[in-house]
């Protein structure tokens, strides 16, 4: 299997996070098949609860069901009773018109999530379901410290795989702790599969110095493409998934995902040096992932706002930020609009300070 994976989460979309460009889908969706690739990646959550129809739609009904593997996950954040995870799946089976799953997630486990997991029985819910065939493969999803995971795969040796955040940017990072994650996977022989490898487009849009640098080593090379190379080429990488949201993102993604090899000591020495020029920028490491806007009781727009507050790091005048930023507080709730009640902190599996963001960025754009 290619090693490139289609994330059915920031798809082609015609209006709001729910309105999915079906057409502009069931066209890529055929593409990145016909080419060879053949994993898709869903969830329950993504795209307001509509990305697993839509893979249901786009994928299952259009295409034989040996001719694809078909990834969705158990949100254990929506645990809250006997029974729940039950109606869950079910609901999943039937959104996204299939029989089976290929491979089956316990989604987003950190320490907070991995105490719901345990009290309801999940691990053993999946187990169950490999059993009666409704799954094939089970893994987990992971946002949290290297000895978490550790005490996870302690704990529960019979998973087949990990699913982590893995990109150079967070490769030696303290919060996220991708390289410590990953070298933890492999220390419990567990096969990784990457989410977030352009850090939700943070390292497709890479500042000016740091992509000459890529370029005069690469001049065929695109930001995006380094960050896919970076996490493919490690060896016990099993799949990097990718959210394509264009035409254009597929195409360049499917030109050269097929084969990938290893960095060398002079690409990984660039990669570090485009960590340091990157952070040195002070931009908000959010992902777009939206799990923060779910759970806000004010329906702040935090991810756009952080994503107004990086593009405006680059400019003298941030005037074109603020005129979007007004009309984005005519739809949803702005930034001093915050009760630090902090739900979003407890839900961002970058674990972001959002709470204290948010009050800069108020002040910046007032």
């Amino acid at each position: 299997m290619k090693k490139l994976g289609f994330g059915l989460m920031r798809l082609p979309t015609t209006g709001s996070e729910a309105d999915i460009d079906m057409k502009e889908l069931c066209r890529m969706a055929d593409t990145f098949l016909e080419r060879g690739y053949t994993y898709f990646d869903t969830a329950y959550m993504y795209h307001g609860g509509r990305s697993e129809s839509a893979a249901g739609e786009a994928i299952v009904s259009r295409h034989p069901r040996d001719s694809f593997w078909l990834t969705s996950k158990l949100p254990t954040f929506y645990l809250k009773e006997k029974g729940d995870q039950e109606k869950i799946f079910a609901e999943q089976l039937r959104r996204c018109k299939v029989e089976y799953f290929d491979n089956y997630l316990l989604h987003s486990l950190d320490e907070r999530n991995y105490a719901t997991a345990e009290k309801f029985g999940s691990f053993g819910y999946v187990a169950k379901l490999k059993e009666q065939g409704y799954i094939r493969h089970y893994g987990f999803s992971f946002h949290d410290s290297a000895e978490v995971l550790d005490k996870i795969l302690t704990a529960h040796p019979e998973v087949e795989f990990v699913q982590l955040q893995l990109n150079y940017l967070d490769w030696e990072d303290e919060r996220i702790q991708s390289r410590k994650c990953y070298e933890t996977a492999v220390r419990h022989g567990k096969k990784v599969i990457v989410m977030e490898p352009v850090k939700g487009g943070t390292l497709a849009n890479i500042p000016p110095e740091a992509q000459k640098l890529m370029q005069e080593c690469h001049p065929d090379w695109s930001p995006a493409s380094w960050a896919l190379r970076f996490v493919a080429g490690l060896e016990n990488v099993k799949m990097v998934l990718s959210g394509m949201s264009t035409p254009a993102q597929l195409e360049e993604n499917t030109s050269f995902m097929g084969d990938v090899q290893p960095f060398d000591e002079r690409e990984n020495a660039l990669v570090a040096a485009v960590t340091g020029l990157i952070k040195g920028k002070g931009a908000i490491a959010c992902t777009a992932c939206r799990y923060c806007t779910e759970s806000c009781p004010k329906n702040i727009a935090i991810p756009d706002y952080f994503s107004l507050y990086n593009a405006s790091l680059s400019k003298k005048d941030a005037g074109e930020e603020k005129k979007r930023y007004a009309a984005l507080g005519e739809k949803f709730g702005k930034a001093d609009d915050c009760i630090r009640c902090k739900k979003c902190e407890r839900v961002c599996p970058q674990h972001l300070p959002v709470t204290e963001y948010l009050p800069k960025i108020a002040e910046l754009f007032k």
